[in-house]
């Protein structure tokens, strides 16, 4: 189940959501589980039992830890019970054979792959649970008691498939407030996100990277460079409105059911740095890693090459998390290399130069996208070739005059000026009801017209 879905939002959130303003204070985390549970089994029944097993064990490994507080030993046991599982079934569902596959490649064996699709949301929930009990053991929160309250929190369907990373910090009191969680104004401004988060999906995301479809299906080898920009820039603006429109989405749920889920995107293509722009992108995955693997590392208080070892551990284990492809991996350690040259002397001359620094880091994301998403390393040599060759293929006029609006009104809502309108009129229901009429209006309209369309993250 998606959430630009038609039977999602007119069925199944409207019963939920119903159900939930009904039913008493005490009840409304049971009703967040039961609702959550139908929502990830919707599509991925034979997969429900490792998240509830997940949930499970972090519920007990963190009662176990809070039990034996200032016993070292075995509150690492009940740590590494936590990490053990979850990284084990991470591991074993997305990874398994990747490794294989590789053996069979190199050893010139003939291993059968296993060939389980991965578990819808793994990549997130792992995490999110994982990061509850480091903390935990870190005495940072106190362990749950309530293991209703812990699976409202670990199966929370507004962002169990694709976040934003919630951590366990940042809703706790909510999940054991009884009174004042839920507000008309809350319920309102959740409506509001949840719409404009349909749109970026809907109308922008869908329509720009209908381009981009265009081009993989013609082949990347084919293009001529103009269009293998103006498909780059086309991917660049769809992931960007797919993955902040179902964030957004999240947001707004997440506000309707009286929890602040934090902000995921914050304009990443107006950055003047590699390093801005992943302090704008995805800023939950951003910080999981920063605070569970970088710090723990030793951050940047061990000197500048400490600092840049750090550096390759988290971006290679950010690029292997995204996928098991060597694509990823290479993805990683792309951002690696441009961070490190940044960090070393590149960010205060960008600093400097704001305009070069513009071109340089939108350059840059671009042939990212690039390496994230072409998989096959020989196919993604030949499209970066035809990015810088200024070598002939299919025009690009065909597919500009086609794309120009669609691509237009993207870039426009990349800027400031959809925030400074949002924060200008929010307010004011003379402007915003009919906007927000229309905005959900041509999704619906989109979406009765439309076949299946899944959101990005889905596939990590």
């Amino acid at each position: 189940m998606i959430f630009s879905n038609i039977f999602f939002m007119f069925r199944f959130l409207t019963v939920v959501l119903l159900i939930y303003y009904i039913v008493p204070y005490k009840y409304k985390n049971g009703i967040i589980t039961i609702a959550s549970l139908i929502f990830y089994s919707w599509g991925e029944v034979k997969y429900f039992p490792i998240m509830i097993a997940s949930t499970v064990v972090d519920f007990f490994s963190s009662q176990y830890i809070e039990r034996n507080r200032g016993d070292i030993k075995k509150m690492r046991r009940g740590l590494a019970c936590s990490m053990v599982f979850n990284m084990g079934c991470l591991i074993f569902f997305k990874y398994t054979d990747f490794f294989i596959s590789n053996i069979n490649t190199f050893a010139g064996t003939s291993i059968p792959l296993l060939r389980f699709p991965l578990p819808l949301g793994i990549s997130f929930y792992t995490f999110q649970t994982m990061s509850y009990t480091i903390d935990v053991y870190r005495g940072k929160v106190p362990a749950e008691k309530n293991i209703i309250n812990f699976s409202a929190f670990v199966t929370m369907f507004p962002q169990l498939i694709a976040g934003p990373i919630v951590l366990y910090s940042d809703i706790n009191e909510k999940l054991n407030t009884h009174e004042g969680r839920i507000t008309l104004d809350g319920i309102n401004e959740g409506i509001k996100l949840f719409i404009f988060g349909l749109g970026k999906k809907v109308l922008i995301a869908n329509n720009v990277g209908a381009l981009w479809t265009d081009i993989e299906t013609m082949g990347f080898g084919m293009v001529s460079t103009p269009l293998a920009w103006l498909g780059i820039i086309a991917y660049s603006l769809q992931i960007y409105f797919d993955f902040s429109g179902y964030s957004l989405m999240a947001i707004g749920l997440g506000k309707m059911l009286g929890f602040d889920f934090p902000q995921n995107f914050n304009l990443p293509y107006i950055s003047k740095s590699v390093t801005e722009f992943w302090r704008r992108w995805h800023m939950t995955l951003s910080g999981w890693f920063r605070e569970y693997v970088y710090i723990p590392l030793g951050g940047n208080r061990k000197g500048l090459k400490r600092q840049i070892l750090n550096m390759l551990v988290v971006w290679f284990l950010t690029g292997f998390w995204h996928g098991a492809d060597w694509n990823f991996m290479l993805w990683g350690l792309y951002y690696f290399m441009l961070l490190a040259i940044e960090k070393v002397f590149l960010l205060k001359w960008l600093q400097k130069h704001p305009v070069p620094a513009r071109i340089y880091t939108l350059l840059t994301i671009a042939v990212g996208w690039a390496i994230f998403y072409i998989t096959d390393l020989g196919m993604l040599g030949r499209f970066i070739v035809k990015m810088f060759s200024f070598s002939g293929g299919v025009s690009a006029g065909y597919y500009f005059r086609n794309y120009f609006v669609s691509i237009l009104v993207g870039i426009l809502c990349s800027t400031p000026l959809t925030i400074r309108f949002y924060e200008k009129y929010k307010n004011n229901n003379v402007v915003m009801i009919p906007v927000l009429t229309a905005v959900f209006l041509l999704s619906v309209a989109y979406l009765v017209d439309s076949t299946y369309n899944p959101f990005i993250y889905f596939r990590f």
